[in-house]
């Protein structure tokens, strides 16, 4: 049984209100429908784009933002398929390159001609995918513990995963998080929100092939769950350097998958502010 909409829309705005004062909402106009942008941070501040993983919502960064914010101009984005406040309206949503031309007219709408990108989960794959799609609109890129970049998902997740998927509902959701972070204390505004973006009708995430990430010149920062079940965290960090012999890569300890970006946001504020600052 899916949620109702009002359940989901009190938990969007109860995680909103958790954002720094001063925070924009911004509705980028795109072919694909308008995209819900939130922006904090000086206005002349160095351009940040934040892309989340699956039903986390662009919101997932509140507590990265006042940090983050102090230094760079943060606009962390609704994905298009997903719950949220971006809408699917106009052009169609069929594929991956949908998805770059998506993000373009996103850059555009925020007349962002260059900017830092980093992205979580799946929205680290999409921020690979742009990379290569639009290199020079890109100074640096952050991936936090990506999927299907530089290897596949472990089927054990993906079998845990499927009741979710197949039937979604919020127990379901969150006896997943339960399981994939070992029990780990997350935040339950949030949570709420995770485990009721699963049950969202209408949701379409786009998938496709792995990004050629050989062909990323920028500097690259590849942070990977210590803990993560997606994947082998010691595994995917060394074919992330054989991949990429330049970039920076690093296991955070004692993190897990989805308790990223919330969990110990100190410690990953940190990372970003140094590589990106």
């Amino acid at each position: 049984m899916s949620a109702s909409p009002s359940a989901f829309d009190r938990a969007y705005e109860e995680l909103r209100a958790r954002w720094p004062e001063f925070t924009e909402e911004r509705d980028v106009a795109t072919p694909y429908g308008p995209t819900r942008v939130h922006v904090h941070g000086p206005a002349d501040g160095i351009p940040l784009v934040l892309l989340p993983g699956g039903s986390a919502t662009g919101l997932v960064w509140f507590a990265n933002a006042p940090a983050l914010g102090r230094r760079f101009r943060v606009h962390a984005v609704d994905l298009l398929g997903d719950a949220g406040r971006t809408e699917r309206r106009g052009t169609p949503l069929k594929g991956a390159d949908d998805l770059t031309a998506w993000l373009d007219a996103v850059l555009d709408g925020l007349k962002l001609t260059r900017t830092h990108l980093c992205g979580h989960s799946y929205g680290a794959w999409l921020a690979a995918r742009y990379a290569l799609h639009a290199p020079r609109r890109i100074d640096r890129l952050a991936l936090l513990d990506p999927t299907q970049v530089f290897a596949g998902f472990r089927p054990g997740y993906l079998l845990r995963a499927l009741p979710s998927v197949l039937r979604p509902n919020e127990a379901r959701a969150r006896s997943f998080l339960s399981w994939e972070t070992a029990g780990r204390p997350l935040d339950e505004t949030w949570q709420r929100l995770y485990a009721l973006a699963t049950t969202v009708p209408g949701r379409k995430l786009v998938v496709g092939g792995r990004p050629r990430t050989a062909g990323l010149r920028m500097p690259v920062l590849v942070l990977l769950a210590e803990h993560s079940r997606t994947h082998d965290a010691a595994k995917v960090a060394d074919k992330a350097r054989r991949a990429l012999p330049q970039a920076e890569v690093t296991v955070l300890p004692g993190a897990t998958h989805h308790s990223l970006p919330l969990s110990e946001p100190e410690k990953l504020n940190d990372h970003l502010i140094r590589f990106l600052g």
